[in-house]
């Protein structure tokens, strides 16, 4: 069963806080879609939810090397930006099922760049900026994820 909830976020520190709080909630083995316009928060919620996780180091954007993992937390995580992708194939050269068949926590960054490749998303973050706040709307799979 799909269900969906609704957020706005005054500032960066809101959705940082929040993604922090979803990081103690998330099970591992999960795959994450973020969705939105450039700038509209996708990092910055990650970087929030690796915080949450016990991450306190700088947090990159993988935007050119396409994927940043974090093995070293107690549910790993990985930080897929496909916005450079040419073609959906090109995530099988950097070995994407191994990646999706890790225990883990997988974050994709333009989801629709992988379309054929990646597997459906347990949990959909969509990002819409209105003036200078956020409205995030996520849609998740209730019987992997019971409670948001």
């Amino acid at each position: 069963m799909i269900t969906e909830k609704k957020f706005l976020f005054n500032n960066e520190q809101e959705t940082m806080q929040y993604a922090k709080s979803l990081a103690k909630v998330i099970p591992q083995d999960i795959i994450i879609y973020l969705k939105g316009d450039l700038g509209a928060g996708k990092t910055t919620f990650v970087r929030g939810f690796l915080q949450g996780a016990g991450f306190n180091q700088a947090v990159r954007s993988p935007t050119y090397t396409i994927v940043e993992p974090y093995e070293e937390l107690k549910i790993p995580v990985y930080h897929f930006d496909l916005y450079r992708l040419a073609n959906p194939e090109e995530l099988e050269y950097i070995g994407i099922r191994d990646f999706i068949a890790k225990q883990g926590i997988c974050f994709f960054e333009w989801p629709e760049k992988g379309l054929g490749i990646l597997p459906p998303a347990d949990l959909t973050i969509n990002f819409f900026v209105q003036d200078d706040k956020r409205e995030v709307h996520i849609e998740y799979n209730i019987k992997k994820i019971p409670e948001l």
